[in-house]
């Protein structure tokens, strides 16, 4: 019995120091240590980053071309810790990848966009982010004039695909960029 008893006070008292220990673990903060190949002053936005970009213009498939750029701006400032990175405002570039226009019998149109790049100072920012918007179609309506009237339902036609202007897309940093933090 005295032996058991001299075993479980030990086994408490390696207890607490087991969970002293952790306690103490949990609450001192992680050493951290400069990467490689970075000065005192660099670190790099790390790939796939999200950057939240809106439309400058609308784009509509009644007016655009695939292969047609247009134009975006950064919608919220992306940063770094405490320092912004890509300031919001920061002009970039989408473009038109697929489109097909409306048609007859109630088709709608289909479009698809790239978000391909940022302007950051000169240097340009290579960004990902796709998308697809479809126009309405007019099926019903097609319906109803193909009983009503027969062959006048073929110039019922859809509507166009339409991506609104100040719309707000989200994207991706494709690579690590580079960064120079300012002294402290």
């Amino acid at each position: 019995m005295h032996v058991i008893l001299k075993t479980l006070v030990l086994g408490a008292a390696v207890s607490a120091v087991g969970v002293a220990t952790a306690q103490e673990t949990a609450q001192t903060p992680v050493q951290a240590t400069r990467a490689a190949g970075f000065g005192p002053n660099e670190t790099s936005l790390p790939a796939n980053t999200e950057v939240a970009v809106t439309l400058n213009a609308e784009v509509n498939s009644k007016r655009v071309k695939q292969g047609q750029n247009f134009d975006v701006s950064v919608a919220r400032d992306v940063t770094l810790g405490n320092f912004v990175v890509i300031p919001r405002g920061t002009k970039g570039v989408g473009q038109v990848t697929y489109r097909t226009g409306k048609g007859a019998f109630g088709k709608s149109a289909k479009m698809e966009i790239e978000i391909r790049s940022l302007n950051l100072g000169g240097r340009t920012i290579p960004i990902s982010g796709k998308f697809r918007q479809e126009g309405s179609g007019n099926t019903g309506a097609t319906v109803a004039t193909a009983v009503a009237v027969g062959v006048f339902s073929a110039f019922v036609t859809g509507k166009s695909a339409v991506f609104e202007q100040g719309r707000e897309l989200k994207c991706f940093t494709v690579e690590a960029l580079p960064v120079t933090l300012p002294a402290s």
